[in-house]
């Protein structure tokens, strides 16, 4: 689904103290106290931000990863707490690493592992919402599924809006992308969209690019399977090209539509307004090579598409990859439940080890591989995560509940210290007894990494100027 629009808001160049005075006092007239206060934030903007990366890389395991079956593992525990997977060696001598998880291991001094995530949001929306965008969720737990215009921007429609900013609209690619669906469009009961990768309140603009693939039927579940080359059509919905409409015809419907739009603002005396912006956006990618030949995933070689799997999952992160080599800035690969369980795993937990777990090893551990093969890693950050861990004790059916207090993320590449651990959880996997880390801290972190200021301020549906991290501080360990 393409879903760029929202009303445009320029930064322009940041002003001096006595552009600060007069627009202060012609506020007390005309542009009032947010305008001012905007212009007051812009004008002390932090100096010497160097980027650390270029680009992010999100996997986002939907459900919930169990910390005890991946990267906490708790040998010595009670059986009922340590789970039925053992740990294995890997490069990291102080890393636990599930058996499921042997690519991984074998990596283990190329990426980070922050042990300690936390938060109080027990619940799946509020999780990725929370974690996609370092604020907790306005509903209330239990209280709704789908995405508000009040919901917060994610990180990544927060890089789109610092790009459009800066290089405007009059690019072939926008700088976010969720592949391969929107979360929850494939779950299990139809469309059942989950909040976190839009862009809220900050407008609909900031959006990202979002492609499409469908499953073969309600039972199906292609993150896990082998996907053919006709399923693995990453194309945008709405704007699949028909042949017979070649590019001359649709430069003539976008001259005609110009013409028409000029006239309605002329009479009206309008800005440009959200569906004008959407328009010219849409325009530009559907007649666009780049946007083509970047979502082709049959131009990489069989041998690279084997090794990341040839699953949806690592197609998938392998088509992350392609763009962000592109010049997409943001791309975020969603593993979702389409099954109603997966990563969720209160029951079915043998697919954890038989799917879940080697479809993410396989195909992350290609990306990282990949990356620094094409001298790529330094200059990106990818990132490994769910938006919750597991109860440390088991159910009745062997599987873990819901459990948001302890959960990990692996971060890697961004010039993050490879083998490096960040904080340490009690005996049973429960609680962070060192280094606790909240998503704001995890966004503030992202943005410190692509040079972002994460006291940044933009303005929110009243036009008051809201920082984008609320209160969370870069975890500067990973590179130390």
């Amino acid at each position: 689904m393409l879903t760029i629009l929202g009303s445009e808001r320029g930064m322009g160049p940041a002003p001096n103290r006595r552009r600060i005075l007069q627009a202060g006092c012609t506020g007390l007239f005309s542009i009032g106290l947010p305008n001012v206060l905007r212009l007051e934030a812009l004008a002390n903007p932090k100096q010497n931000l160097v980027p650390k990366c270029k680009s992010v890389i999100l996997l986002f395991l939907f459900g919930g990863p169990s910390q005890l079956e991946t990267f906490d593992m708790k040998p010595d525990a009670p059986e009922k707490i340590r789970g039925p997977y053992r740990p294995i060696s890997s490069r990291n001598p102080d890393l636990r690493i599930c058996e499921h998880l042997p690519r991984m291991a074998e990596l283990a001094d190329k990426y980070a592992v922050i042990r300690t995530m936390s938060h109080s949001f027990n619940d799946h929306s509020g999780g990725a919402h929370y974690l996609q965008t370092g604020k907790r969720w306005h509903v209330p737990i239990g209280g709704g599924f789908a995405p508000t215009p009040r919901d917060w921007p994610s990180m990544g429609s927060i890089v789109e809006y610092v790009d459009q900013q800066r290089l405007g609209l009059d690019r072939e690619l926008p700088s976010y992308m969720v592949v391969p669906n929107s979360l929850g469009r494939l779950q299990e009961d139809g469309q059942y969209p989950r909040p976190g990768e839009h862009a809220g309140w900050l407008g609909q603009r900031y959006n990202p690019l979002t492609t499409r693939i469908d499953k073969r039927s309600k039972e199906d579940n292609p993150y896990w399977r082998e996907c053919s080359d006709q399923e693995l059509n990453y194309r945008i919905s709405g704007l699949d090209r028909r042949e017979e409409i070649v590019l001359d015809r649709l430069q003539s419907r976008q001259s005609l539509l110009t013409q028409l739009n000029r006239q309605i603002r002329k009479t009206a005396a309008t800005q440009e307004s959200e569906l004008d912006v959407f328009r010219q956006r849409a325009f530009a990618l559907a007649t666009s090579d780049a946007a083509r030949n970047a979502l082709d995933i049959r131009k990489e070689s069989d041998a690279l598409r084997d090794r990341y799997g040839r699953h949806l999952f690592g197609q998938s992160t392998l088509m992350a990859r392609r763009l962000i080599e592109s010049g997409i800035r943001f791309v975020t690969v969603q593993y979702d439940c389409v099954d109603g369980y997966s990563w969720d795993s209160h029951r079915n937990s043998d697919d954890v080890g038989k799917h879940l777990l080697p479809t993410f090893d396989q195909a992350c551990s290609a990306l990282l591989i990949d990356l620094e093969q094409r001298g790529l890693l330094d200059e990106t950050l990818v990132i490994a995560m769910g938006e919750m861990g597991r109860t440390p004790t088991a159910n009745a059916q062997w599987g873990r509940d819901h459990w948001s207090t302890l959960f990990p993320a692996v971060l890697a590449g961004g010039k993050v210290r490879g083998g490096n651990l960040i904080g340490r959880s009690d005996k049973d996997a429960a609680y962070p007894i060192e280094r606790p880390v909240s998503p704001e801290d995890l966004a503030a972190t992202v943005y410190h990494a692509l040079g972002i200021d994460p006291e940044m301020r933009v303005s929110d549906l009243q036009n008051r100027p809201t920082p984008i991290v609320d209160g969370g501080r870069p975890v500067l360990e990973l590179w130390s």
